[in-house]
């Protein structure tokens, strides 16, 4: 266990969460006044997106989230900056606690569009790929099983703090369910960790994006997954195109994907 994390299991959680708010703080009060100042192509109301700020910072209490709300604020308003013009639902793959899923379900109930979510609830499937320190230095490690969340707990989570009934949970590893996905997607986010699980949820999302549509990994801090991303021969071979721009490849925890 690291010394970040036995602080972490010692430290009352209203502490922890209070620091983590401050430590952020930065950060987040930018992201979180261009949110709120700045209309949207999906008819928003500047009450509508205060609630929405007030709402993920009490999720975040609530729910383990390991993403910060900058992050989630800058996806949200991506997602509602897309507009009627881009078609389809949101989609996430990776739940973990429901956090992230809740608050994609509000903003999905916002933009008016369905909401699926595919996880396996089971963890991390088995794999063989080599892990160790993102970018941040942070030692990551994802055996089989790592990191279950069981479904009902992520659609109580849902049901408490976010929309539910616009919610569609997929349950199964991503190679067995995403292959029979159809719907047409706007804006998905992959939160996955691995390398064959991003590739399964690249092969089966991105032929589905509608033009104009964005694909975020919020993985992109992992050696691993910067060089699956920053690699030709998988975009051309496995996606059929050539490797789109990805601006803070390298140097952010998530990065867009745009489908042209």
């Amino acid at each position: 266990m690291t010394i970040r994390s036995r602080i972490k299991r010692i430290t009352p959680w209203p502490l922890h969460y209070l620091y983590r708010k401050i430590y952020y703080l930065p950060q987040d009060v930018p992201a979180a006044l261009g949110f709120l100042f700045h209309k949207t192509k999906s008819s928003t109301t500047f009450g509508e997106r205060l609630s929405l700020i007030k709402n993920f910072y009490a999720i975040s209490y609530y729910v383990d989230c390991p993403h910060t709300e900058n992050e989630m604020l800058a996806i949200a308003r991506s997602i509602l900056n897309l507009g009627a013009d881009v078609p389809g639902a949101i989609v996430e793959a990776g739940a973990f606690h429901g956090g992230s899923t809740a608050k994609f379900s509000l903003v999905a109930r916002l933009a008016n569009r369905p909401f699926h979510v595919f996880d396996s609830f089971e963890g991390m499937p088995e794999n063989t790929e080599t892990h160790g320190k993102s970018i941040y230095g942070r030692e990551h490690h994802f055996p089989k099983g790592s990191h279950a969340v069981g479904l009902e707990e992520v659609r109580g989570n849902v049901r408490k703090f976010g929309d539910v009934s616009r919610t569609e949970f997929h349950k199964g590893f991503f190679s067995d369910t995403m292959p029979g996905f159809r719907d047409e997607v706007a804006a998905a986010c992959v939160n996955v960790d691995l390398v064959q699980s991003t590739e399964d949820c690249l092969r089966a999302l991105y032929p589905l994006t509608s033009s104009g549509g964005v694909i975020f990994s919020q993985d992109a801090h992992f050696p691993w997954i910067i060089e699956l991303l920053n690699d030709d021969a998988f975009w051309e071979k496995e996606i059929g195109i050539k490797k789109p721009a990805l601006e803070g490849l390298g140097s952010s925890k998530f990065v867009a994907i745009p489908h042209p």
